[in-house]
């Protein structure tokens, strides 16, 4: 079975290279791509809507119909933010995209990407991974079909473009921590699979550590 697909973040790190994956993956029909800027990229399956608020999606509203997941990369780091500010642009954007989606395809998929560390109790000391989890939370009851990404130190795609630029200074790591730390370390193409696996295939768990990230990667 092909899948349509709609991703956030595309002109991130993990959301260039799920695309990627996605884009030379055949069990992929289309991809809808929704950027606050132009992603530059070009492929018969691929579609782009240019849209700087998540926060009024009715305007495209009708172009969101039709897809059968979601693969939600968009996210910023809570560095320089204060609490209220990390949650309005974690928590209630992602929930209103969430939200507006999951009227618009009422058996969709929807795979987020967390992070390792996330506290589903939201009861923790780090701010940052309460609202994490609370975002979780919210998917999980707002999607029958839902599957939160919680990978570690993820190697890019050969080709990306949207890397960030410590990540040169530290990609050597990869090769010794898969060996030595298996459950931290995962590469960005598992990860655009298992999300593609997901949508296609599912997993007994909604909760996805690296493991599970790299066993329905290969599923």
């Amino acid at each position: 079975m092909t899948i349509k697909t709609i991703i956030t973040g595309a002109t991130g790190m993990v959301g260039e290279g799920v695309l990627l994956e996605c884009l030379n993956h055949p069990d992929v029909e289309q991809v809808l791509v929704i950027n606050r800027r132009p992603g530059g990229m070009s492929h018969p399956k691929l579609r782009e809507i240019i849209h700087a608020d998540y926060f009024e999606l009715a305007s495209i509203e009708q172009h969101l119909v039709g897809y059968d997941a979601c693969f939600f990369c968009l996210g910023v780091s809570s560095v320089g933010l204060d609490q209220a500010e990390y949650r309005h642009v974690t928590y209630d954007l992602t929930l209103n995209v969430a939200q507006t989606l999951a009227k618009a395809n009422s058996g969709m998929t929807f795979c987020y990407v967390t992070g390792a560390g996330t506290d589903s109790s939201e009861k923790g000391r780090v701010a940052w991974a309460r609202v994490k989890g609370a975002a979780e939370n919210a998917l999980i009851r707002l999607f029958r079909k839902s599957y939160m990404f919680r990978p570690g130190f993820m190697k890019a795609t050969p080709g990306q473009k949207n890397i960030k630029s410590y990540y040169t200074w530290i990609a050597w790591l990869y090769p010794i921590g898969r060996v030595l730390y298996p459950s931290g370390f995962c590469t960005l193409q598992e990860v655009g699979r298992a999300m593609i696996n997901a949508a296609n295939k599912g997993y007994p768990k909604q909760i996805l550590e690296v493991r599970d990230i790299v066993q329905l990667a290969n599923v």
